[in-house]
């Protein structure tokens, strides 16, 4: 199946994707710690759920019908910050407070603190289960919303990510969609030797869910995924899409060391080169 979305539409969702990379760059170089290669890996996935697909309303940001973002991998918060700021959830001048004393943007996110975070996260493992939660909510109350929640290929080592997926499908959660950013890193190393996950596809048809298997850069094809999970129906949806950490800067990618270390102000000016953001 595939979405009738037009070659504009795409661009400018390419465009956004470039933005929130840009954006994610400059708080992270100003904060002086967060993470950025987990960051990077799933902008155009965040991108495509928040300028695409999720129906939500910024100036409203607990509209009762909304859809629904966990953000299970929840260092990442840089990502959902930038998402959150372009897409005017609250001013883009407060980005450059990431981190800092008294800044709702903190190291995780934090649904005290700032509109547009559902669920304060960054115990990995726990956000498919809070995810699973929302699901039967939403469904009790007979509304249209759908969950969307983003996990990590390292998270998924967590047993508890395993427990939450058997009970998406035992509930057939079919207004619950996984996202697995695939970039085959985490702090330690490789997936691969720090502890196996694959075959990634096969255990997820095992527990019961409908797969989607992406390029998670692609966006059209992210585009058409996130569509076609919504025809789903009893099941719950996964769309494992593989990435590349540290996406849009060549010297960042596939870089373990830029898990949880941030730009120095002269690679900051060198990326946003790359980025296509120069003078800006």
């Amino acid at each position: 199946m595939t979405t009738l979305i037009n070659s504009r539409d795409i661009d400018f969702l390419k465009e956004q994707a470039r933005n929130v990379r840009v954006e994610i760059l400059k708080m992270l170089t100003e904060s002086g710690s967060g993470h950025t290669g987990g960051s990077l890996s799933a902008a155009d996935i965040v991108t495509a759920l928040y300028f695409y697909k999720m129906r939500h309303r910024p100036l409203e940001p607990k509209w009762k019908e909304r859809d629904r973002f966990i953000l299970s991998k929840g260092h990442a918060a840089p990502l959902l910050y930038a998402a959150l700021a372009l897409a005017g959830y609250f001013d883009k001048s407060l980005l450059s407070s990431l981190r800092k004393i008294g800044s709702p943007l903190q190291g995780h996110p934090s649904s005290k603190l700032l509109q547009g975070v559902e669920v304060s996260t960054g115990s990995l493992g726990q956000g498919l289960s809070v995810a699973n939660g929302i699901a039967l909510g939403l469904r009790l109350d007979r509304t249209p919303a759908r969950v969307f929640c983003l996990l990590g290929d390292g998270e998924i080592q967590e047993g508890q990510v395993w427990e939450a997926a058997m009970t998406a499908a035992h509930y057939m959660l079919d207004n619950l969609c996984a996202i697995i950013d695939i970039n085959g890193l985490q702090i330690d190393g490789r997936c691969s030797d720090i502890m196996k996950i694959e075959p990634i596809a096969a255990k997820w048809i095992a527990f019961g869910w409908h797969i989607f298997e992406i390029d998670g850069h692609n966006m059209e094809a992210i585009v058409n995924a996130l569509d076609d999970a919504e025809k789903i129906k009893r099941k719950p949806s996964v769309i494992l899409a593989k990435t590349i950490k540290g996406k849009g800067v060549s010297f960042f990618e596939d870089k373990v060391e830029y898990h949880g270390i941030v730009p120095t102000k002269e690679e900051l000016e060198l990326a946003l080169k790359e980025l296509g953001e120069n003078g800006k």
